[in-house]
């Protein structure tokens, strides 16, 4: 079954900020926030374990807990295991490191077997109080290696996870299975494989106006051959393109910078949202079957609904062409 098939609308959340990314919120902040997605209308929740140590699938079972399970579709992921041990010192999580230092203070273990699948969906199942995922992510099984020594990883991967949530899927106790990742690589060696398929991807910060060059050479051209369809995550690339100042988990460079000025001075020239802009650009794509932005604040969601509506003018996406701020080979709305 495709994503489209499963999804319920184009518009999802993405719960990263609830597990207190970059800066602890209150809880009445994060039910607050929510609550607000679920009375914009939004139906589809992405998660997982890395979140704080399981502070988001929490945050987010608490509020979905009165909701009719079958309103709605839930995702989450594998490949963290939380442990109930804590933490003494902060860990290293790479290129992540830091970013949930003020998430629950348990252990997370870094596995991909089949056991650690196993054991990962059952947290995710108790934290967020529900007896069944909809969709499974594969998560971050190219982070912070350098060259190839990622591909242990992805051998792991594809011995343990694949498999168990391939016969997951055949069995019915999940609706569909993939690979949740900020790297194009691995998407395209598990789309290479003979072994059982996934039925799509979430893609986080590699489809966005800021950085989607990679994503259109070679996964997206692979994708679409074999009918895999995509989620967007990330579409703000870290909160830069939504005011914030953060890109790729860091502070952002000068560079991009100046890229989200230029950017910014187009989108208010036409009297639009850059927010409209990021969310329109990601979902234009063919292979595009979701986008999904986090949030702290119930404004934000409000915010999200509404760039995604905003009628954007064709001459944006002309003049966003001409001043070479997307690629050529990027497909944009009205054929820019």
């Amino acid at each position: 079954m495709s994503l489209k098939e499963i999804l319920p609308g184009r518009l999802g959340f993405g719960t990263a900020p609830l597990g207190n990314m970059f800066r602890a919120i209150p809880d009445e902040d994060a039910a607050a926030t929510v609550e607000a997605a679920w009375d914009q209308g939004i139906r589809f929740y992405d998660t997982a374990p890395f979140y704080g140590a399981g502070l988001a699938e929490e945050r987010l079972g608490k509020v979905l807990a009165d909701k009719p399970r079958d309103s709605y579709v839930l995702s989450s992921k594998v490949g963290r295991v939380i442990l109930d041990e804590h933490e003494t010192e902060l860990p290293d999580f790479g290129e992540k490191g830091g970013l949930f230092e003020h998430g629950n203070p348990n252990k997370v273990l870094h596995e991909w077997t089949a056991e650690a699948t196993e054991r990962s969906i059952e947290g995710s199942l108790k934290r967020l109080g529900t007896d069944r995922l909809d969709i499974v992510w594969v998560h971050d099984i190219a982070q912070d290696f350098h060259g190839d020594a990622w591909l242990g990883t992805f051998e792991e991967a594809r011995t343990g996870a694949f498999r168990v949530l391939s016969r997951l899927r055949e069995e019915g106790v999940i609706g569909a299975w993939g690979l949740g990742v900020n790297k194009t690589e691995p998407i395209e060696l598990t789309l290479a494989l003979d072994e059982p398929q996934p039925d799509g991807f979430l893609l986080a910060g590699r489809y966005t106006l800021l950085d989607h060059d990679h994503a259109l050479q070679r996964l997206l051209p692979m994708a679409q051959e074999q009918n895999v369809e995509m989620v967007v995550g990330g579409p703000y690339s870290s909160g830069i393109l939504a005011g914030g100042t953060h890109f790729e988990y860091q502070e952002a460079p000068p560079e991009i910078i100046e890229r989200v000025k230029r950017l910014r001075a187009l989108t208010d020239e036409h009297g639009i949202s850059i927010k409209s802009a990021a969310l329109q650009f990601s979902l234009t794509h063919p292979a595009s079957a979701a986008v999904i932005p986090g949030a702290t604040r119930p404004s934000r969601i409000a915010e999200d609904t509404a760039a995604l509506d905003e009628t954007i003018p064709a001459a944006f996406w002309t003049e966003l062409r001409a001043a070479g701020l997307v690629s050529p080979a990027a497909p944009l709305p009205h054929g820019a």
